[in-house]
């Protein structure tokens, strides 16, 4: 039994977490903000680490700091019903109903889309998506061989192939960064910078990795709780500094981007045409490694995480049957309904997000409030309605009935409701009181 972790297998660990979180979409997002924050660039990066990368660094530290050994076991700290509904809703929406078949999609997209004749896409997405998700079910199968695919292999030639990108960007730069910022980065680059890394949804997927990453550290024998907290903590800190400066390269190369390329419409647009101003017909082929790998990364992450987590809350279930399942319903999502899905998946996504971070603040500030039913069921209570509102508003515009119209009108009396943050002061509200309840209790 080891009593803790080298620095070196904490390095495979935080490179293999690295690797779970950062897909297509955290490669494409920075560029995109990069082009819309111009000279305000230093700000918009300041505001997407803290909620890009800080979020995500809370999420996995949560579940070390409690000692919860799944997303089930965090969220069962409200009440077990709870515990049932959040974390089969966060497994289906991040795994087999939306994040994994859109993880082939866009490597699809990015990848291989750019080479073939639009009337032939359909026939090759349904070979790829074969490929891609049997090469998932292959390296998820055993959850214990993860850091070694994942934190040694697939992650290290990930970080070359895009240093490749990044130095040659920084030797022969398109231009300064002197460039006019567009939109809410104008005035506000700091907060707009926050949102929209709010927006990334990585504090959720932190939560479905945490246990990627606990499973990982009891397979190289630490067993001790608190020492199992320190060494989750230790790697999820690596991770996120990887993170960190990538988005902020990223962010930089798309600010110069604008002295050459005029504003696209999203960052995959300005990625596909930086790695050809700089590599020419070359250029498509590395995108098309860097994306694919990227995602496949990630796929295989929450395949494995959907996997453990379903067994943990199912004993019953066959971990390969589980994967079977997921790899099957993400191979059918990815080729007959991804758009519409979307579009239903979305405001589920919306909803979890307030009460996921309201969980994550609730366990990282435990040794300070202490861990009481009270605190996380009334931070929890008070969190569900604004949450609620956050998903209704981000349903499709088709399904907005006046009913629905009726009830947002009610989400516009909360504050911070127009930056997607209206959980906020009901949740400090709800924090609040149930610390005081928590504490007249204990006296009592």
């Amino acid at each position: 039994m080891n009593e803790k972790l080298t620095w070196r297998n904490l390095f495979f660990i935080g490179s293999m977490l690295f690797g779970l979180f950062f897909g297509a979409g955290n490669l494409i997002f920075p560029v995109f903000l990069g082009q819309q924050a111009g000279s305000n660039v230093f700000g918009a990066v300041i505001g997407l680490l803290i909620t890009g990368v800080g979020l995500p660094l809370l999420g996995v530290a949560s579940m070390g700091m409690t000692g919860s050994n799944s997303v089930f076991d965090l969220a069962e700290k409200v009440n077990r019903p709870f515990a049932y509904i959040f974390t089969i809703l966060l497994y289906l929406t991040m795994g087999p109903l939306f994040a994994i078949p859109r993880l082939a999609t866009i490597s699809f997209q990015l990848g291989l889309a750019p080479f073939i004749g639009k009337n032939h896409q359909n026939f090759v997405l349904l070979i790829f998506s074969a490929l891609f998700f049997g090469i998932t079910f292959w390296l998820a199968r055993k959850p214990s061989k993860l850091m070694t695919y994942v934190g040694k292999w697939l992650t290290p030639i990930f970080l070359i192939l895009l240093g490749i990108l990044v130095v040659t960007a920084f030797i022969k730069p398109m231009g300064s960064l002197n460039v006019a910022p567009q939109g809410q980065y104008v005035d506000h680059a700091v907060l707009s910078g926050f949102t929209e890394g709010y927006n990334t949804m990585d504090a959720l997927a932190s939560l479905a990795f945490g246990v990627v990453v606990i499973d990982t550290i009891k397979s190289l024998g630490v067993k001790h709780p608190q020492q199992i907290a320190k060494d989750t903590i230790k790697s999820g800190l690596i991770s996120v500094v990887l993170m960190g400066i990538i988005y902020a390269f990223l962010a930089l190369i798309g600010t110069m981007s604008v002295n050459k390329f005029p504003l696209a419409t999203n960052g995959g647009v300005t990625l596909a045409q930086v790695f050809n101003y700089y590599f020419g017909s070359f250029g498509s082929l590395l995108l098309a490694l860097i994306a694919i790998i990227a995602c496949l990364k990630t796929s295989i992450g929450l395949t494995s995480a959907f996997g453990e987590t379903a067994t943990e809350m199912f004993p019953k279930f066959n971990y390969q049957a589980v994967l079977a399942f997921a790899i099957g319903l993400s191979f059918l999502v990815a080729n007959i309904g991804l758009t519409k899905l979307i579009n239903y998946s979305t405001p589920v996504l919306m909803f979890l997000y307030p009460l996921a971070i309201v969980l994550i603040i609730i366990s990282v500030l435990n040794p300070i409030i202490g861990e009481s039913k009270w605190l996380f069921g009334i931070t929890t209570l008070f969190t569900l309605i604004p949450a609620f509102f956050a998903g209704i508003a981000a349903l499709p515009k088709a399904m907005q009935s006046g009913l629905v119209q009726r009830i947002l009108v009610w989400n516009d009396y909360l504050p911070l409701s127009q930056l997607s943050l209206g959980w906020v002061v009901p949740a400090l509200c709800g924090l609040l009181l149930g610390f005081v309840i928590s504490r007249i209790k204990r006296e009592k």
